[in-house]
């Protein structure tokens, strides 16, 4: 005996099933649609003429988004800058360095820009990281007394002083030497850091600093000789890191502070 609905019931029974969360009718008998699905096709393969595929549509390919490069908006951006100042700042609203979101701060500089000596360093460590300026643990500090035994001092300016910054401007993970993608980001900010300070030599400490500058490698090779760096002459020397691990090696590094102060009293005289 089949049951009779009048419409209000109709309506509550729906309204029921749309509370219970059905979207879809179905009929009495369950329908496979997936096999519905391959019929169809197979149907309209065979309504093709011989030999003649049918087209199938292809996924439109995600929108391409252009990505920066940045070596290009580094250089950019250290263009704009027309003092030491604003290239830190700059420096600090660059983003595109993936090292500045581990670093604890920016290791920008010390010591006074008009020395007429600028130590390049490769990068800020543990110690630097935490005080945010360079050559300031145990390195530092045997480089300020190799600096004192030829009369230079960070500390003060001009003449005897002596201005210090880093190729890198935040700490690698575990102290790790930068890769020459880092290099090559950081590259137009110290050409434009040099340019500002515009010292008369500059200092290449160790190998990332050569490799920065000089575009070679092998301290051991290049220390003790003048060649040119940023348009000026510059002297690759042993890293003081690396005097600490190697104290034989500290004989070749008093014989380059001699050879720079020399060319500083030169350069004085003329």
């Amino acid at each position: 005996m089949e049951e009779h609905w009048d419409s209000h019931a109709a309506l509550a029974a729906l309204a029921w099933q749309l509370e219970a969360g059905v979207t879809d009718a179905v009929c009495d008998d369950p329908v496979d649609r997936f096999a519905a699905a391959e019929e169809a096709a197979k149907a309209a393969e065979a309504a093709a003429p011989t030999g003649v595929q049918m087209p199938q549509k292809k996924a439109a390919p995600p929108p391409k988004i252009a990505e920066k490069d940045p070596v290009v908006e580094a250089q950019e951006a250290a263009n704009a800058c027309r003092d030491l100042v604003s290239l830190r700042s700059a420096i600090e609203r660059f983003d595109l360095c993936h090292l500045k979101r581990g670093a604890k701060q920016l290791v920008f500089c010390d010591g006074h820009h008009s020395a007429r000596v600028m130590i390049l360093g490769e990068a800020p460590g543990r110690d630097e990281d935490r005080e945010g300026r360079p050559f300031v643990g145990r390195a530092g500090q045997l480089l300020d007394r190799m600096l004192a035994a030829i009369g230079l001092d960070r500390q003060v300016d001009g003449a005897d002083g002596c201005y210090i910054t880093n190729v890198l401007p935040w700490r690698p993970p575990q102290n790790r030497d930068p890769n020459t993608q880092e290099i090559a980001m950081m590259m137009p900010f110290v050409q434009r850091h040099v340019q500002l300070a515009a010292p008369d030599v500059i200092v290449l400490m160790g190998n990332i600093s050569c490799q920065a500058a000089l575009g070679k490698r092998g301290i051991t090779r290049l220390r003790g000789q003048f060649t040119q760096a940023f348009d000026r002459p510059a002297l690759p020397m042993f890293h003081p890191a690396f005097l600490l691990r190697n104290p034989a090696a500290k004989r070749e590094a008093w014989a380059d502070l001699l050879t720079l102060r020399a060319h500083l009293n030169e350069r004085a005289k003329s």
